[in-house]
């Protein structure tokens, strides 16, 4: 049975037979904007994305290999595994031969008979992809339960026993076909789809089922209120029986409890063919509904004159404080304790808070609103249980949770996030802040009795200190659940490296919203012992998986290097910068800085996904987005006119040339003495056509051309923390985190704010450079300025050379953590690059070849190496194929 947390949801949206506004996009060569379309359905929340190209008019394996060329080259839209989608097979494996990770084939079947079938299904086997199998034979497509489950069953013993599948690399795809298409023999279509989810996952458990959403409500076509409704509550009875993916448009999905009762009644009668006049009783209320969204819910102006209960219930829901004082005093006269009115009324609108958090109906923003509002009330209630020597830690809380940022790391905004839709939800939350040793963790941990204990991180290095956390309380003989969170951290390095080192489950977390439900199985009595059951077995086939799978293949380093990016260095002419040296920068005043800020990181920060300004008009999250961008205008307002930051920033601008992988840095312009070096990383995952195997040097002239590169370091200063501290220690935590998400915004608009200088004037090879903020924040300048730590050089390592040639610290007052995290943690800093050519990449998986290389050019050993790369590894460290070839190649 599947849960809906672990539903996965598959943009349509790249498709050019589902989508008019992309296929007019791929049909004029506009890539750039069809990428956009990819991109807004990452944001939107789609795992996977299906690009399909079948067009008549149109060069359908061009349009796939460019496309998914174009798509490895984004970080935001690769990090989701991609579904390539055709009815010719060509185009499949054409599409197959661009993909660097793990994909999805959809589809094959049987249509063609079994020989077909299995020759196809062992070329997408050979290339590591999973396939979607549709339930079509020889006779056409299936339409009952029956002949959808046998088609499935068919299927699956060819793959598994003679195309070498694995169960889990097989997802069905039943067909969803049309209903109240005023056709009686397609009425039980819904229900078919549902009795062969039961069937098919009854007799193979470890399958996946999928489907086209969409197909269901096509008789609906133009009614999207109707339409959202079908797809909702089609889902709602199908993934509790099995369904695991579906392909959908987010922006056709409503809450099901959302639906009007009387839409959702009759299209249940439809789904579930329940009558024979279903489809008319539809049709007869369909108009009523057309063209109405989910409408935003207007203040009541009479909700002060309900009971107090309910206007507490009304304050806390709606994140209103005017008057929580107030209502908590008055029900503090009326009650035997204080604390009868934290267990009673408070408790009980936390609940409701809580319920329509769990089921969407309520966004990241309401409830830490909701919870200033818990906390003004607890507050005022606390001076009266002291007097009572009934103190806070008497609330009757459902378990406590101890969080903590492991040692070296300094980023907390997500576990803050956490920690206050736990506290919401009437869960005691010990946050011990960050940069937390494990001896400190584990003893504060004993202190408070902890019953959960969550680490978060956000830098590679934090993931060894999760591992060492792991073996201490095994060591220690700990025997509580331990959570696993933060921007590096996976379900499978969860599995693979810290789930061993401790038996009393160790659980990943990947966002805030999925948090209460997994305290709550993990200190329910009767949910736990299975909870924790289902979580090993779950990491035990995804270490078996990665044992079987071995080590992945990369191209040896020496053929990566030469198939380098080619620039024509003889009749180049690198520009010289007109500042050169160090430039402190001490003049980017808030007030400008305010003009360059992305604001579609701002509402990421609070798990709101979606393009801004487009997400202030969805449907859904529309009004709650307003609302924040609101709030978060005002108090920018503040924090310019009371001047609560300080920015400051230094640039640096040097002579430098590449050899081979590495960036030298020259004291002066003679080039004669080296001053520092930048080794650098160079992709080794497999490349089509002509594609090179970028590495950042590339872009560097080699010796013999004289070449600059630059180096920068910005911070929004550390007022940052103290005002977020002040604002928690007020019991505001809607505001300390959002002043903590608009630091983070100041600090990436000062370096996209500083780099347009760069370009105009300290380096100048951009001087009558002009864009507005929306062409910057699509980087259509020249030039890149690639940070340590990410995709380009992911060894955060190099910031320390960074920092000593910027002299930094001085400059700025930044330090970094033995982790080579930056504090304070709004700060930004890179590498400039100016190459005409230059652009972003990821270096993906490297082989022990590079990474024994890289540690000599580093003069690290070859484990440090391991630690700071522990991501981009292409094979296990340790193993005979991974950590003993590496040291013979060195």
């Amino acid at each position: 049975m599947t849960s809906v947390a672990n539903f996965i949801n598959i943009g349509e949206r790249t498709n050019v037979t589902g989508s008019a506004k992309f296929k007019k996009l791929i049909m004029d060569g506009d890539y750039a904007a069809a990428l956009d379309v990819a991109r807004q359905q990452v944001e939107n929340g789609a795992q996977i994305i299906d690009v399909n190209m079948d067009e008549g008019l149109l060069d359908s394996q061009e349009a796939m290999r460019t496309f998914l060329n174009l798509i490895a080259s984004e970080p935001d839209i690769s990090r989701v595994p991609v579904m390539v989608d055709s009815s010719k097979f060509e185009v499949i494996e054409e599409g197959l031969k661009c993909i660097q990770g793990r994909a999805v084939v959809n589809s094959i079947s049987l249509k063609e008979g079994e020989d077909a079938f299995l020759e196809q299904a062992r070329i997408v086997r050979r290339y590591g992809a999973a396939v979607v199998v549709m339930a079509f034979d020889e006779n056409g497509q299936a339409e009952t339960a029956q002949h959808k489950y046998e088609i499935c069953r068919r299927s699956y013993d060819l793959l598994t026993q003679k195309a070498g599948f694995e169960p889990w690399d097989i997802i069905f795809d039943p067909n969803i076909f049309a209903v109240a298409t005023g056709i009686e023999e397609h009425n039980d279509y819904a229900n078919a789809f549902f009795e062969a989810i039961r069937l098919i996952k009854a007799d193979m458990p470890d399958t996946h089922i999928s489907g086209g959403l969409s197909n269901v409500s096509f008789s609906f076509r133009g009614n999207n209120a109707v339409r959202e409704a079908m797809h909702s509550a089609f889902l709602y009875h199908a993934i509790p029986l099995g369904m695991d993916m579906a392909i959908v448009n987010a922006g056709q999905i409503t809450v099901y409890d959302d639906i009007p009762d009387e839409l959702r009644e009759r299209v249940e009668d439809v789904l579930l063919n329940r009558r024979d006049d279903a489809t008319e009783r539809l049709l007869d209320i369909a108009d009523k509904y057309k063209g109405t969204g989910e409408a935003s819910k207007k203040e009541d102006p009479k909700w002060r004159e309900q009971a107090v209960e309910k206007r507490l219930e009304h304050a806390l829901v709606h994140g209103i404080t005017d008057f929580v004082v107030d209502d908590t005093e008055e029900c503090r006269q009326r009650a035997e304790r204080p604390l009868d009115v934290i267990e009673g009324p408070l408790m009980d609108g936390m609940n409701v808070v809580g319920d329509l958090f769990g089921e969407g109906k309520m966004f990241l923003p309401q409830v830490v609103k909701s919870a200033r509002v818990m906390k003004a009330a607890v507050a005022h209630l606390l001076p009266y249980m002291e007097e009572e020597k009934r103190l806070s830690g008497d609330t009757s809380a459902k378990g406590k949770v101890l969080m903590a940022t492991v040692k070296g790391d300094v980023h907390d905004i997500g576990k803050n996030i956490v920690g206050v839709v736990l506290q919401c939800n009437n869960y005691d939350v010990v946050d011990m802040g960050v940069m937390v040793p494990t001896e400190d963790i584990l003893a504060k941990a004993k202190e408070e009795n902890a019953d959960v204990i969550g680490l978060s991180g956000l830098i590679t290095p934090s993931l060894d200190r999760m591992v060492e956390v792991a073996a201490e309380m095994t060591r220690q003989g700990f025997e509580v659940p331990l959570m696993i969170g933060g921007a590096t951290t996976s379900k499978k390095h969860t599995a693979l490296k810290v789930a061993p080192e401790y038996d009393n489950g160790v659980i990943h977390v990947d966002d805030a919203s999925k948090a209460v439900g997994v305290v709550s199985r993990l200190l329910s009595k009767t949910a736990a012992p299975a909870y924790l059951e289902g979580i090993a077995e779950e990491q035990e086939k995804m270490r078996e998986s990665s044992a079987k799978t071995g080590d992945r293949p990369t191209t040896p380093l020496a053929e990566a290097r030469a198939n380098a990016f080619n620039t024509d260095w003889d009749s180049a002419n690198p520009p010289a910068p007109q500042s050169p040296g160090l430039s402190p920068i001490d003049d980017m005043p808030l007030s400008k800085l305010r003009e360059y800020i992305d604001w579609t990181p701002f509402f990421a920060t609070w798990e709101m996904r979606g393009r801004f300004p487009d997400i202030l008009d969805d449907p859904d999250k529309g009004p709650t987005a307003r609302e924040l961008y609101d709030n978060a205008q005002a108090m920018l307002d503040r924090i310019i006119e009371e001047e609560w930051f300080k920015p400051r920033g230094v640039v640096g601008l040097w002579p430098a040339n590449a050899e081979g992988d590495d960036v030298i840095v020259w004291t002066g312009e003679d080039r004669k003495t080296e001053a520092a070096r930048f080794p650098q990383l160079r992709q080794q995952g497999k490349k089509s056509g002509d594609k090179a195997h970028m590495c950042l040097s590339d872009f560097i002239a080699p010796v013999g051309t004289p070449d600059w590169v630059g180096g920068f370091a910005v911070t929004a200063g550390p007022e940052v923390h103290a005002i977020s501290d002040r604002f928690k220690a007020e019991n505001n935590d809607y505001d300390s985190i959002l002043v903590q998400a608009l630091g983070d915004r100041f600090a990436e608009a000062f370096a996209e704010a500083l780099h347009e200088r760069v370009r105009r004037s300290l380096w100048g090879y951009a001087a009558d450079e002009s864009m507005a903020n929306e062409d910057l924040i699509a980087e259509k300048y020249r030039g890149i300025r690639p940070a340590p730590g990410y995709p380009a050089c992911p060894d955060h390592t190099e910031k320390r050379t960074l920092f000593e040639m910027l002299d930094a610290t001085a400059h700025t007052g930044l330090e970094l953590t033995e982790s080579c995290a930056m504090w304070p943690a709004a700060a930004v800093a890179g590498l400039y690059f100016a190459h005409p050519d230059a652009r972003y990449f990821g270096v993906g998986r490297i082989g022990p070849d590079q990474v024994a290389d890289y540690a000599e050019r580093k003069g690290m050993s070859i484990s440090e190496v391991e630690t700071w790369l522990a991501p981009s590894l292409g094979y296990t460290p340790g193993r005979s194929t991974g950590e003993e070839k590496a040291r013979n190649v060195a």
